[in-house]
C-alpha cells in the first residue's frame, strides 16, 4: 500500500475537501485526486462519496481510517528511532501550539530553541487545545504546548509548566467597574463573553458558576483570548482573561472570594519514539517549568 496515496487519503478525511487536502500537501488537486483514485483501485473499494461540494468517508473509508493512521504513524515511529541513532539534533520538529500560548508565552523558548539547534526545522501547527489532542494522539505532531485538559487520557502524557491566573475583567466605563466585592452572583447578572463552547477554558470559568448553582449570562463565545479582551475593552460585557493580558485596555473587577487557573503545558505519546528535537524541545519547557 502506497504511503503517499495513504497520507493523501487522510488528508482528505480530515479536510471533507479534495482542494484543502492538496494545499496541505503542496500538491495539486488532480494528483490528490489520483492517489485516492489508485487507493481505491488497489483496494477495490470507494472511499469517498463526492455529492455536490461535499465530500464525505463511505463506510469502508471510515473503517480504514484508523488504520491509515497507524500505519503512517509507525513508519514515523521507525523514522525517529533511526534518525536517534545520530547525534545530531536535526530534522524537522512538528509541533502543535495554541494561540495564546504561542503569543504570550513559547517566543522566547522558540528564540532560544532555534539558535541552539539551528538544523532543526520548526513544523508549527497553530490548533485549539482540544484539536491539539486529537492531533497527538493520531500522531499528526509530536508535541503540543496547549491549555491541559482536567484529566489526561492514556496513552498520551501531560505536564504541566505555567499556571494561568484567570482574572475578572471590564472596561472602564461598565458599571461593573465601579463596584466593590464582587461575587459571581452579582457577575451572572451582567452581560458576558465567555471562551468559546466545549474549550477547556469555557468549561473551567462555567463550571465555577455551576457549583455555586448560578447560570452566566453569556452574549457571545469566541475562542481566542485576544479578541475576548478586544470585545471586554469596548464595553460589550465584562469577560475573563489571563492575568499576564491585563493593561491599560481593561480593568480587574474587585471579586471576593473567586479564585480561577488553568494549566498550560505539553503534550506527548508516552508509547511513540520521541525524536532527539522534541526531547530538547521539552528540556527547554521543563527549565520554565523550575523557574516559576
Amino acid at each position: 500500500m502506497d504511503i503517499a496515496n495513504l497520507s493523501a487519503f487522510i488528508a482528505v478525511a480530515e479536510t471533507a475537501s479534495f482542494s484543502l487536502a492538496a494545499e496541505r500537501l503542496f500538491l495539486t488537486q488532480p494528483a490528490i485526486s489520483k492517489r485516492i483514485i489508485n487507493l481505491e483501485e488497489s483496494l477495490n473499494t470507494k472511499l469517498f462519496d463526492r455529492i455536490g461540494r461535499t465530500t464525505q468517508l463511505t463506510e469502508a473509508g471510515k473503517a480504514l481510517l484508523p488504520h491509515a493512521y497507524h500505519i503512517i504513524t509507525e513508519i514515523k515511529d521507525a523514522s525517529r528511532k533511526l534518525s536517534n541513532l545520530e547525534k545530531d539534533v536535526k530534522g524537522t520538529l512538528t509541533i502543535a501550539i495554541s494561540h495564546h500560548i504561542g503569543l504570550h508565552r513559547l517566543p522566547p523558548v522558540l528564540k532560544t530553541f532555534t539558535k541552539t539547534y539551528p538544523q532543526v526545522n520548526l513544523d508549527i501547527h497553530f490548533l485549539d487545545s482540544e484539536k491539539a489532542y486529537d492531533a497527538v494522539l493520531h500522531g499528526q505532531v509530536e508535541l503540543a504546548i496547549i491549555t491541559l485538559a482536567p484529566q489526561t487520557p492514556s496513552p498520551l502524557m501531560a505536564k504541566i509548566i505555567w499556571y494561568d491566573e484567570l482574572k475578572f475583567v471590564c472596561s472602564p466605563d461598565n458599571p461593573l467597574a465601579k463596584l466593590k466585592n464582587i461575587d459571581l452572583k452579582t457577575l451572572s447578572k451582567h452581560p458576558a463573553i465567555f471562551p468559546g463552547v466545549g474549550t477547556f477554558t469555557h468549561d473551567i470559568i462555567n463550571n465555577y458558576f455551576l457549583r455555586a448553582h448560578l447560570i452566566p449570562h453569556v452574549i457571545m463565545c469566541t475562542n481566542y483570548m485576544e479578541t475576548i479582551k478586544m470585545l471586554a475593552s469596548i464595553g460589550i460585557a465584562w469577560s475573563i482573561i489571563p492575568s499576564t493580558m491585563i493593561d491599560n485596555q481593561v480593568i480587574e473587577l474587585n471579586t471576593i472570594n473567586i479564585e480561577l487557573t488553568r494549566n498550560l503545558g505539553y503534550l506527548f505519546h508516552h508509547e511513540r519514539t520521541l525524536s532527539q528535537a522534541t526531547i530538547k524541545f521539552i528540556e527547554l519547557l521543563d527549565q520554565c517549568a523550575r523557574i516559576i
